[in-house]
């Protein structure tokens, strides 16, 4: 994209960790958070796009936004509380899951629209609530565990398992990661791109007036989808390689440098 010609941009979505807030100072920059105003003063609507669930923002709630993409685009919901979309997983999924962890040192947590269960309290589990900032959710309980609501897994796999995991134990699921922790796990089909694309019918934007910012694995499909992807300084080499342009990092106002870099400030 031709900085010199600025682009018809009515809507633009933000991932949250490593792309809003940093993962060193745990804060989202004031650049930052000036720019989102800037955007919606303009009237330019501002879209969160999170593999955190919806009861996970607490971190963002000072800002305002237009709209909630969560669980990598599971749950869609509006600023006023509608619910535009909820897919939740295969149950013989989450069953073969429960079934696999018996058998072997795998941990994962369990999301739903409520609530956050834990297999047990592994090193990598507690590192991921310390990583994002968020207290350790309680353990599940086989007796009265419901596996007909799960919108999203953490499965704290390595990478180079993680395909053979996904064929033998969620085959019904799709993996997506942001880190080399764990993997994002949702519903087969599900992704940040259909997110957006709920969001582009309930706004009457179409994609090609849009505009999304990310560092992590699930950031690509949206990144490769909207008319103008931006990968953070701080994204791995798979995302930088698949982005329309490439800023800084969170810490030194790579949001506010890509948007000024396209006249949108």
């Amino acid at each position: 994209m031709n900085s010199e010609k600025r682009p018809n941009i009515k809507a633009v979505f933000f991932d949250i960790d490593g792309t809003l807030i940093s993962l060193k100072t745990k804060v989202i920059p004031e650049s930052t958070q000036n720019a989102i105003k800037n955007l919606r003063e303009k009237g330019i609507k501002v879209i969160v796009a999170t593999g955190r669930s919806i009861n996970d923002l607490n971190h963002i709630k000072h800002i305002e936004f237009d709209g909630f993409l969560t669980f990598n685009g599971g749950y869609c919901m509006t600023i006023d509380g509608q619910v535009m979309f909820k897919q939740t997983i295969h149950p013989d999924d989450i069953k073969n899951l429960i079934d696999h962890s018996e058998k072997s040192s795998v941990s994962f947590s369990l999301m739903y629209e409520d609530k956050v269960r834990i297999s047990h309290e592994s090193p990598q589990v507690l590192e991921l609530y310390t990583h994002v900032n968020l207290p350790v959710p309680p353990l599940y309980d086989r007796e009265t565990l419901d596996i007909e609501n799960v919108l999203q897994v953490n499965i704290f796999i390595d990478p180079e398992n993680e395909v053979s995991f996904m064929q033998k134990v969620m085959p019904n699921s799709l993996s997506s990661r942001w880190t080399s922790l764990f993997a994002d796990v949702n519903p087969g089909g599900i992704s940040k791109q259909k997110g957006v694309e709920y969001f582009c019918e309930h706004f009457n934007i179409d994609v090609t007036e849009t505009m999304a910012f990310g560092d992590g694995g699930n950031d690509i499909s949206m990144l490769e989808f909207v008319e103008i992807g931006v990968a953070m300084g701080n994204a791995g080499d798979n995302v930088k390689e698949i982005a329309d342009f490439v800023t800084e990092e969170v810490d030194n106002h790579g949001v506010e440098k890509a948007l000024m870099h396209f006249g949108l400030l």
